[in-house]
C-alpha cells in the first residue's frame, strides 16, 4: 500500500506539491494525469525517498520513507520514463544485476527468461548489449527489472513512452496481471486513452494540487479529455 498523507514539497517560493493526500491499496491501479510541472514526478521522488517532503508523510507498506528509507525501498519498484541501464551489459546481465541489487540472490536462468518473455522482449535481444536497444526495448527491460523485485508497490513514470501500439497493448495486459497479483500501482502519464482504459481511478494534478479524482464508474461516463483540458487551462484552480 502507498499512503501519502498531507504531503507538501516546496522549493523556496515554488510549491511543487500542496497538501496531497492519496492512498493506493493493494490491487489498484491509480493513474495520474497532469501537464509537465504539475507535481507528478516530484510526488514520485518524495515517495521513493529521493527528496524529503516539506510537510506531511509518505508511507510504503506502513513504513515512513523519510524515517526509514532503506526499509521502505525494499517494498517499492520504480520505472522511469528514461530507464537507466548499463549499456555494455546485455539485457540478461542488466536484469541479473538489478535483481541481485534488489535483494534476490537465488534466481534461475529460466526465471530471467520467463520475465523477459512476459514483458515482450524478443528472444534474440536477451544476449545483446543494451546500448543498441530502442527506447521501447529499454522500457520493457525496465519493467522486467521491476517485476523481478516482486515489490508490493510499483511506481511508473510515463512507462508507455516509446512503446508502439502493440507493445502498449501488451503493457496494459501486464498491468492487469500485476493488479491481479495485488500490487499497488501508481502510474503518471500523458496518455489519456490508456489511463481511462486501465485505471481503477484517475487523478488530475494541476500546479501541485490534486484537483479531481474519478472512480472507475465515473470514468465510464466522463469525457476525460475535455475535463482534463478544462482543468489544465485553469492552473489557478484549487484542489476539490
Amino acid at each position: 500500500m502507498l499512503e501519502i498523507l498531507e504531503m507538501s514539497k516546496h522549493y523556496g517560493d515554488v510549491h511543487a506539491v500542496n497538501n496531497l493526500s492519496l492512498t493506493i491499496p493493494p490491487g489498484e491501479i491509480f493513474t495520474m494525469l497532469g501537464a509537465n510541472g504539475a507535481g507528478k514526478t516530484t510526488t514520485l521522488m518524495v515517495s521513493l525517498g529521493f527528496t524529503e517532503p516539506t510537510a506531511g508523510t509518505v508511507k510504503i507498506c506502513g513504513i515512513d520513507v523519510t524515517k526509514d528509507p532503506l526499509e521502505a525501498k525494499k517494498h517499492v519498484a520504480y520505472v522511469s520514463e528514461n530507464v537507466m541501464l548499463y549499456g555494455n551489459f546485455t539485457a540478461r546481465q542488466n536484469l541479473e544485476f538489478f535483481t541481485k541489487l534488489g535483494g534476490r540472490k537465488n534466481v534461475s536462468a529460466a526465471e530471467y527468461e520467463n520475465v523477459m518473455d512476459r514483458v515482450g522482449l524478443q528472444r534474440d535481444a536477451f544476449e545483446r548489449r543494451v546500448k543498441g536497444f530502442s527506447k521501447g526495448m529499454r522500457q520493457k527491460l525496465g519493467i522486467a527489472i521491476a517485476i523481478m523485485k516482486d515489490a508490493e508497490v510499483i511506481l511508473l513514470d510515463e512507462p508507455t513512452s516509446g512503446l508502439d501500439p502493440k507493445s502498449g497493448a501488451e503493457f496494459l495486459k501486464l498491468l492487469e496481471e500485476l493488479r491481479e497479483e495485488k500490487k499497488a500501482i501508481w502510474m503518471t502519464t500523458h496518455d489519456i486513452f490508456r489511463a481511462k482504459q486501465i485505471a481503477d481511478r484517475v487523478g488530475i494534478m494541476v500546479a501541485g494540487n490534486l484537483v479531481k479524482i474519478f472512480s472507475r464508474d465515473e470514468l465510464k461516463q466522463a469525457d476525460l479529455e475535455s475535463i482534463y483540458v478544462e482543468y489544465v487551462s485553469q492552473p489557478e484552480v484549487q484542489a476539490a
